[in-house]
């Protein structure tokens, strides 16, 4: 029989079902007394006490409020980079003659270390303190999207952008866990909506900036914004309450992180350059082979490991893994439709990068005001019928994308299709991110959000690497209008249909009286 967790102990819950709200972190504060009051200070490096993983800041707080700006800003900052790398594409292609393999790599190097490392970006969070390796990946993060402003060719900023990965790696799971520690239960919702809204605002932003950067000067200015952002985010980080797993192992699983990173790299590989090279050819098959051995000597190395890098244990819960299916699905179609899109709007439509970054602000503008509320909504209704509405809404966004065509009318046949979408994520985001920490222990917070971070990465990543050749987007087809924006309708329903699927998903699987274990 497993051995019973503190929190078990602390409860008497040992051999029955735990009630799904409030979450165990909420338990252990009460237990010792500590809701409504700060945890003693104990001498720490960044100068806040450290929680000890008791829930105790309120949202309303002062320092609640900091905490949330600091995940907001992190997160969003990483998010910024990944969306407003996709408007800055026909200007990069451009720049170093790249291939439309080579824009794919620009984007899923990122994607590779950023998916390959969040594991064990968690697991780091969980055992040496989710705020210190927080800060560190934001300093990471900051120090690769130098070199990215800096790379004088199309290798050398593929390789800053794995190396910008590896940060986010470090700083996006962290974010999240950080919300999900240090927050009363009947706050948490509200908290993980704020973060939800208000880095769909920086989602939003980055386009918009972006946009404005590369016509008015250079693409490379992308990167360098990230500098400042990081700079506050380091000061802010001050204010946040520091938390760890007690009884995470002495060691981190760094094996299985670079066998899934290596995996990852060779099955993404395969996918990017078999159209062109072959499927058949000695390369191809060698990655897909590599790929897929080191993915199975991951599945296996955790398997015997006593301190794997994924607690076994996360899935047995059936609504983790429902959820996460359901995160696979959305995120892939979402993905596949954001990176295409501003190339679209750019080579089809003629938009200016400015132009193509501002017309998706309608997203962001529906999820800042919406997700806040549809958060506390499921936290009084349950989160199944949302996560199941939720994206079959945004699938309609997404079948409106193929009236896009060239010399597209904004109002007519873009704005639509940006405030159907926008709202189908505003219904599902928050709901699905508050049922996959609400369905992990407390303690395991942090891995859990990296496995749900990595689920959404992993799906942006399969979508990048074969959307745009199974919808015939291979070579320089961003440089012939006709040809890409036949491809695009095509991708676009294939998107559609994959969100779709996910919201069916949740609608059979998802249920409203989840509990924690």
């Amino acid at each position: 029989m497993a051995r019973p967790s503190p929190v078990a102990r602390c409860t008497g819950a040992v051999g029955r079902a735990s009630p799904a709200v409030p979450v165990p972190c909420a338990r252990v504060a009460r237990c010792s007394g500590a809701v409504g009051r700060a945890w003693p200070a104990v001498p720490e490096p960044w100068g806040a006490p450290l929680v000890n993983n008791g829930a105790v800041l309120r949202y309303a707080s002062r320092q609640g409020r900091f905490v949330v700006a600091t995940a907001v800003l992190g997160s969003g900052m990483s998010l910024l980079d990944s969306t407003v790398v996709n408007i800055a594409l026909p200007a990069i292609g451009k720049d170093f003659a790249a291939s439309e393999a080579g824009l794919q790599w620009i984007v899923t190097a990122y994607l590779l270390t950023l998916s390959g490392l969040l594991l064990l970006g968690g697991a780091l969070g969980d055992r040496y303190g989710r705020r210190r390796v927080f800060v560190v990946g934001v300093c990471w993060f900051a120090l690769a999207s130098l070199c990215c402003g800096l790379a004088p060719n199309e290798p050398t900023l593929v390789a800053a952008r794995a190396l910008q990965g590896a940060g986010g790696a470090l700083l996006t799971p962290g974010s999240l866990a950080i919300l999900e520690a240090v927050f009363v239960p009947e706050d948490r919702g509200r908290a993980i909506g704020a973060w939800t809204g208000l880095g769909g605002l920086a989602t939003a932003v980055g386009p918009f900036l972006g946009g404005w950067l590369i016509d008015a000067v250079s693409w490379r200015l992308i990167f360098f914004v990230n500098l400042p952002v990081a700079a506050a985010v380091v000061t802010l980080a001050r204010h946040v309450p520091e938390t760890r797993d007690p009884v995470a192992p002495r060691s981190v699983d760094a094996t299985g992180g670079v066998l899934v990173t290596a995996g990852l790299v060779g099955l993404t590989y395969g996918l990017i350059e078999g159209p062109a090279a072959g499927w058949i050819s000695a390369g191809v098959l060698a990655a897909l082979l590599l790929g897929t051995a080191c993915l199975g000597a991951f599945v296996l190395a955790e398997l015997r490991r006593p301190d794997s890098l994924v607690p076994l244990e996360l899935f047995a819960a059936s609504q983790f893994s429902a959820a996460n299916a359901v995160t696979f699905a959305v995120y892939g179609a979402l993905g596949g439709a954001l990176v295409l899109l501003p190339v679209d709007l750019e080579q089809v439509g003629r938009y200016t990068p400015l132009e193509a970054g501002a017309s998706l602000l309608p997203i962001t503008a529906c999820m800042l005001v919406l997700s806040p509320r549809f958060g506390a909504l499921a936290t009084r209704i349950g989160p199944r019928l949302q996560m199941g509405l939720g994206p079959i809404v945004a699938a309609g966004g997404l079948v409106l994308l193929v009236r896009i065509g060239g010399a597209a009318s904004y109002p007519l046949e873009v704005l639509p299709s940006m405030l159907v979408f926008g709202l189908g994520l505003s219904i599902t985001v928050a709901p699905l991110t508050a049922t996959v920490l609400a369905a992990a222990p407390s303690r395991f917070s942090a891995i859990a959000s990296a496995v749900n971070n990595d689920v959404a990465r992993l799906a942006s990543l399969v979508a990048v690497a074969v959307l745009p050749s199974a919808a015939g987007l291979e070579g320089l087809a961003y440089l012939h209008p006709d040809r890409f924006s036949r491809g695009f309708h095509a991708a676009a329903v294939v998107c559609a249909l994959c969100c779709a699927a996910g919201g069916l998903l949740a609608l059979a699987t998802i249920r409203n009286d989840a509990v924690v274990t």
